[in-house]
């Protein structure tokens, strides 16, 4: 090949897929763990460690989230590829894409964005067989768990937030894995609400799921903060926390998240999985009958 008059020489390697990646959001980490990849991880957030923590052995850089993400920091890392997920710092996007480096961006909302995300993830590396692999295990985990809840005309009403402060149902994936098993989500999903709004309703299933809180959520103090102490929910015990990496980060963790709410919803149907604690009793906080 020649470019002008000049020979073109230059050796072209024979594979083309990133050596050096650096993950700033827990479900690419994630992602990438379950297709194989963690090899090609030189870094990723602290978050990534405590959801993965296959990363935290020491031999990764730990660098700052999307929401805060450092330009420099990244670029020292020498890496052929980015990968984040809404929200973006966009100013430190700006900066590795002006480094040359490559940005993968996502921005999941339901289950078939998150197939979508674990197989282009997937097609960058030449993988694409492994993302068949686990979206197929996913998929034939909710319709399993589809089945059997859909078995019973028992559909409560479920409100199951992402976080406290102001008020926020989970996202639409969490809606859809709810209705997968079994329940009716109660408002919004991934948009704010108000305590009143949640007990006009009457959800006899409250779920909390924080971003970033693993499993310490106070509901007893918001119980009673919020005014909730005569809902069908706590009256019957059936208040819950599910840790915020089986909920909050759209990758092939979440099935873990579905039998937890499957449980929660239908305790007399599936066994007690990981990463779910009921919380209560509460007859303290009941006003007297």
């Amino acid at each position: 090949m020649t470019n002008g008059s000049r020979p073109y020489n230059r050796t072209l390697p024979n594979n083309y897929t990133p050596r050096r990646v650096v993950s700033l959001q827990p479900s690419a980490t994630v992602t990438l763990r379950d297709l194989g990849l963690l090899d090609r991880l030189v870094a990723c957030t602290k978050y990534c460690a405590d959801v993965c923590p296959e990363v935290a052995d020491g031999s990764r850089v730990i660098v700052s989230d999307s929401w805060s993400a450092q330009a420099e920091q990244i670029i020292a890392a020498k890496p052929d590829l980015v990968i984040a997920s809404v929200p973006y710092q966009l100013e430190a996007v700006a900066e590795i894409l002006k480094a040359g480096v490559r940005f993968l961006g996502l921005a999941p909302r339901t289950l078939d964005d998150i197939y979508c995300d674990i197989t282009t993830i997937a097609g960058v590396f030449e993988a694409s067989p492994r993302a068949h692999e686990l979206t197929g295990r996913m998929q034939e985990a909710i319709e399993h768990v589809r089945s059997l809840s859909t078995s019973t005309d028992r559909r409560p009403v479920v409100f199951c937030e992402e976080w406290g402060k102001p008020l926020i149902a989970s996202q639409p994936w969490v809606a859809e894995l709810v209705e997968a098993a079994g329940g009716r989500f109660l408002g919004e999903p991934g948009k704010t609400t108000s305590s009143q709004g949640v007990a006009d309703a009457h959800p006899e299933v409250l779920i909390a799921a924080w971003c970033g809180a693993g499993d310490r959520v106070p509901l007893e103090k918001i119980i009673l903060q919020r005014g909730w102490s005569d809902l069908p929910a706590v009256r019957d015990g059936r208040v819950f926390c599910i840790n915020d990496e089986l909920l909050n980060t759209p990758a092939g963790n979440l099935i873990d998240g579905l039998y937890a709410i499957a449980w929660a919803l239908h305790p007399e149907m599936f066994a007690l999985p990981r990463g779910i604690r009921r919380i209560g009793p509460f007859r303290e906080f009941l006003p007297p009958s």
